[in-house]
């Protein structure tokens, strides 16, 4: 099956580039938006080899800027797009590989099929035709829809064993089971393909071109999972795509392990972009790390399952405090910027808590059915209550009543506003304002929960995303590497960056929520028709325009029903 990719002519009327070009300096959306094309050589050379090109002549869009409204891949992405169509409504979302820009490399036999510890696996290398379907709940007349591409060792592999050299960064914020996944690359490249060049990159990306690389072993690396946080450091920003792919090629690595959140991700596919420009034989895997869980498609990060275990050792210390004073309330504050999967799961766990506040669910403090007078006649029924509130919930509240600038870290995002300590002063002033004795604990565990190791069921995962994320690189893809429907698959970068995975407060587990707390949903029609309205089209990715009718429904129906979504 081939590829589609859309390539935009070049326009040899200079009149017309000049008109061109003056619509998109008026035009404030093409100020913001995405780079401009590259060049036609640029992209004939960054095409995949076998792909089918789709030529879009200008009497089809007069003008770039029709093209970019059309679409939200830019046209430079466009070439990194592989869709390949099947039958009864096949689509595969494939990911790059080695003979898209090098078309003669060479392929070895996996060293795999010589290795003891395999020889009694019946079909242990994974056809090259298994992929793995992002909806797993269809109806009988359903298109088969969008899949991935299955994650798994191939009989044939563009590296040899002694030709390899690898490097590991990791990026963002600590999670658990950071040190899993280190210890497991570095294991498994030696001990599955008898690689001996690993090199660690210290201190996030900046390390590619201001530290010096260090050297890993399995011996080295052996007992490091047993560690919270990351033995190679880490940092947020400090993305150079240039500088790193220098230093890349300088060195001669020619196997890139990025471990880290979305934005992490999306530097994972600059750097591939500029690879591939260069025609470099370099495979970049992604592994995505988000303690928030809001990566999308893959059914949950690493390092989840542990943070809502630790999570619901605040609750119980604040279930204890509460129940200790007369009027007591335990608030906890668990991460989760801009999704509520921690603060959702470990309330659901524990059965202590009596209200969830989550960025993806508006509240309102005053008035009636308002957070206040839920927490007032609470404290009148139990005597005390427990409060879970997401870091990134309520924000627009406190922006009313502070005067604050907007400002960002390191890696771009917005630094929240204190919401515990804001709704702990908000209580107190409500109940001295009514003249009740009460007293509220305060706890925020963040940074405990970020800092340990990981559990048994993370670390079974990270095993696995680690040893996926190896099969891949060897067999020539570039990709994000994540369990989708319980199955491991390689994802396209753009896939994972282009949306963020968010708590769907339509779907049942939230109802589930709601029944175990018994709180108000705090919502008003018009947050609910908002809200179904923005599961509608928070999944749907981003595609090139052109692609056929039932690839688009494909994907329109994939979008409708998310791998993260709840049962």
């Amino acid at each position: 099956m081939a590829s589609s990719h859309i390539i935009l002519p070049p326009d040899d009327d200079e009149e017309e580039q000049r008109r061109l070009e003056e619509e998109e300096d008026e035009d404030p959306w093409a100020r913001s938006g995405p780079p401009p094309a590259a060049p036609e050589h640029a992209v004939k050379a960054a095409l995949p080899f076998s792909a089918t090109c789709v030529r879009i002549s200008r009497d089809s869009y007069p003008n770039l800027r029709a093209l970019r409204n059309a679409s939200s891949v830019s046209l430079a992405d466009a070439a990194y797009v592989k869709i390949s169509e099947g039958d009864f409504g096949y689509v595969l979302d494939d990911v790059p590989h080695l003979v898209d820009h090098l078309p003669d490399a060479p392929t070895y036999p996996n060293p795999l099929q010589d290795h003891p510890a395999y020889s009694t696996v019946k079909q242990y290398f994974v056809n090259e035709d298994d992929t793995v379907p992002q909806k797993v709940v269809v109806q009988k007349n359903s298109r088969r829809g969008v899949h991935f591409r299955r994650a798994g060792p191939r009989q044939k592999v563009y590296f040899e064993s002694d030709e390899v050299k690898a490097c590991i960064v990791t990026c963002g914020g600590l999670c658990p089971g950071l040190n899993t996944v280190i210890r497991e690359l570095v294991c498994g490249l030696a001990h599955m393909y008898n690689v001996s060049k690993i090199y660690g990159i210290q201190n996030g990306y900046k390390g590619f071109y201001s530290s010096n690389y260090l050297t890993l072993t399995p011996k080295s690396v052996d007992d490091i999972h047993k560690r919270g946080g990351t033995v190679l450091g880490t940092s947020r920003g400090g993305h150079d795509t240039k500088k790193i792919v220098d230093n890349i090629q300088d060195r001669g690595i020619n196997q890139v392990y990025i471990i880290g959140g979305d934005g992490t991700q999306k530097g994972a596919y600059e750097i591939f972009k500029e690879i591939r420009k260069r025609g470099l034989k370099v495979s970049v895997a992604g592994i995505p790390k988000t303690i928030d869980n809001d990566i999308a498609i893959i059914d949950k990060s690493f390092g989840f399952d542990t943070a809502v275990e630790e999570a619901q050792r605040a609750i119980d210390s604040a279930h204890v405090e509460a129940c200790s004073a007369e009027n007591g309330i335990g608030l906890v504050k668990l991460m989760g910027r801009y999704s509520g999967f921690i603060a959702m799961y470990a309330t659901l766990a524990s059965r202590d808590v009596d209200c969830c506040l989550i960025p993806e669910s508006p509240f309102y403090m005053d008035g009636e059915g308002g957070l206040l007078q839920y927490v007032e006649r609470r404290l009148k029924e139990n005597k005390h209550m427990v409060i879970v509130v997401a870091e990134g919930a309520g924000q627009d509240l406190i922006a009313k009543s502070l005067s604050t600038s907007e400002q960002q870290d390191a890696s771009g995002n917005k630094l929240l506003l204190d919401i515990g300590l804001w709704l702990t002063h908000k209580i107190k002033d409500h109940f001295k304002s009514k003249k009740i004795e009460m007293t509220i604990k305060y706890i925020d565990p963040t940074y405990m929960i970020r800092a340990i190791p990981s559990n048994a069921s993370d670390n079974v995962y990270c095993t696995l995303l680690a040893h996926s994320a190896i099969h891949g690189a060897m067999a020539g893809y570039s990709f994000t590497v994540g369990n989708v429907n319980g199955r491991h698959a390689y994802i396209p970068f753009y896939r994972v960056t282009s949306t963020r995975n968010k708590v769907k407060i339509t779907d049942r587990m939230w109802a589930r929520l709601l029944s175990s707390t018994n709180q108000p949903s705090f919502l008003s029609q018009k947050d609910i028709d908002e809200a179904k309205e923005n599961d509608r089209t928070a999944n749907k990715p981003p595609l090139p325009t052109g692609l056929s009718h039932h690839v688009a429904n494909s994907f329109d129906q994939s979008a409708s029903s998310s791998s993260n979504s709840q049962i």
